[in-house]
C-alpha cells in the first residue's frame, strides 16, 4: 500500500471535517486512497452514478479506400444483433462517454474484446463548441467532400 503524504494542516482539516460530519473535498480521495496504478478524473458537475447500460452500435460512415476508384456501397461491421462480422477492429464511436464505455464493457462485443486481449486505448475527446454546427469540408483523394452532421450530432 502506498504511503499517505499529507501535511499536518491537511490531517487537521480532515479530522475537523469528520468531527463535524461534513464530506471530505474530492482532492483528498486521491491523497488517501490512490496507489501507483490509480487514475482519477474530477470536474465540477461530475455525475458519480455508475452506468451499466448496453446500447447497440452501428456504422455511420466508413472511409478506407479512395472514393474515385470504387463504386459506393453500404458497408456494415455488425450483424443485426450488433455483433462484429469480422472480429475486432479500430473504431471511432460517437456518443455519451459513460454509455459507450458501459456498452463496451457489458455489451455484445465484450467477448470479442476479451478474445483480442482487451481494449488497448480509449481516447475520449473533450466536449467543446457544444451546440455548434459540426459540418465541414474536407478533401479525400483529390475530391471535395462535405461532412454533414449525423443524426447523433443533430
Amino acid at each position: 500500500m502506498a504511503r499517505i503524504n499529507l501535511t499536518e494542516s491537511e490531517k487537521n482539516e480532515i479530522i475537523d471535517l469528520i468531527k463535524q460530519g461534513k464530506p471530505l473535498p474530492k482532492e483528498y480521495i486521491y491523497k488517501l486512497y490512490a496507489d501507483d496504478e490509480d487514475v482519477f478524473l474530477f470536474w465540477n458537475g461530475r455525475n458519480e452514478t455508475v452506468t451499466n447500460a448496453v446500447l447497440p452500435f452501428h456504422s455511420i460512415e466508413h472511409i478506407d479506400e479512395p472514393r474515385k476508384e470504387i463504386e459506393p456501397q453500404q458497408i456494415t461491421m455488425f450483424d443485426t444483433t450488433g455483433r462484429q462480422l469480422k472480429g475486432w477492429t479500430n473504431k471511432l464511436i460517437w456518443g455519451d462517454n459513460r454509455l459507450i464505455l458501459s456498452s463496451l464493457v457489458n455489451g455484445p462485443m465484450q467477448e470479442e474484446i476479451e478474445k483480442q486481449g482487451g481494449l488497448k486505448l480509449i481516447y475520449i475527446d473533450p466536449p467543446f463548441a457544444v451546440g455548434a454546427d459540426f459540418s465541414y469540408n474536407i478533401t479525400v483523394n483529390g475530391e471535395d467532400v462535405t461532412k454533414q452532421q449525423s443524426i447523433i450530432e443533430e
